[in-house]
């Protein structure tokens, strides 16, 4: 039988396509949102027996808060964290917080459906090889651990940060030339060139990238910066980066 549940993640595209997915495969999605700010008034007015929550960030302070209060007021709703490569602080903070599984973003559909069963059972939806990574780390950590979203940040020009940004929250093409001020084509011509940079296949896989190794945090106020800088052309006028 199909999970009652809701969907909710800082980027909108994210949250439709795993809703979509999830529907698909005979699950009721009640509602997919963004942001994840608003995420504890709309699982405790509609009441989902799971909500996945999707976080880019889960060791800063504060951003399991949604789900300390919608354990508090709604304590039968199931909460299952997507985020990405945990460190041990993030797991322990989701599960402190009262969640009862974590999903990597990356994980397969078939993966986010068991995370779903076993919570609404009220089982731990955590994979094993999360506990032993989060275990090896503490045990072992890093000296100078990887950041694989500083790295692929520094590929990208600031442009195309502003691009990366607006295909993240779902900007078609034409909505990135006109927020942009470029052609449709030149538009196009950023999107393929930040798709190749990362080494993916679709604007989806590049979002899902960006959000899972905390790059759109980063991204931000880059792209703000660039946006800023930018002098709005016409739609027929060449970019300076085509």
């Amino acid at each position: 039988m199909g999970v009652r549940l809701m969907v909710v993640d800082d980027h909108r595209l994210l949250a439709e396509a795993l809703a979509s997915a999830l529907k698909l495969r005979g699950h009721r999605v009640l509602a997919a949102a963004a942001p994840a700010a608003g995420a504890a008034d709309l699982v405790i007015s509609r009441a989902p027996e799971v909500c996945l929550i999707g976080t880019a960030t889960p060791a800063e302070p504060g951003t399991f808060d949604p789900v300390v209060r919608i354990k508090r007021e709604r304590p039968q709703v199931a909460v299952v964290v997507l985020g990405p490569v945990p460190s041990p602080r993030g797991i322990a903070a989701a599960f402190a917080a009262g969640a009862s599984g974590y999903v990597r973003h990356d994980e397969r559909i078939e993966g986010v459906e068991r995370a779903l069963m076993k919570a609404r059972a009220g089982e731990a939806a955590v994979a094993p090889a999360l506990l032993q990574g989060a275990f090896a780390e503490l045990l072992n950590p890093a000296a100078q651990p990887d950041d694989e979203g500083q790295r692929l940040l520094q590929l990208l020009t600031p442009r195309e940060v502003e691009v990366l940004v607006r295909v993240a929250d779902g900007e078609d093409t034409r909505l990135i030339a006109a927020g942009m001020g470029i052609a449709p084509s030149t538009a196009r011509t950023h999107v393929q060139r930040v798709l190749m940079k990362l080494g993916v296949g679709s604007r989806l896989e590049a979002a899902a990238l960006a959000a899972r190794t905390g790059l759109l945090d980063r991204a931000g106020p880059i792209a703000t910066a660039s946006a800023a800088a930018a002098t709005p052309a016409s739609p027929d006028s060449p970019d300076p980066e085509s």
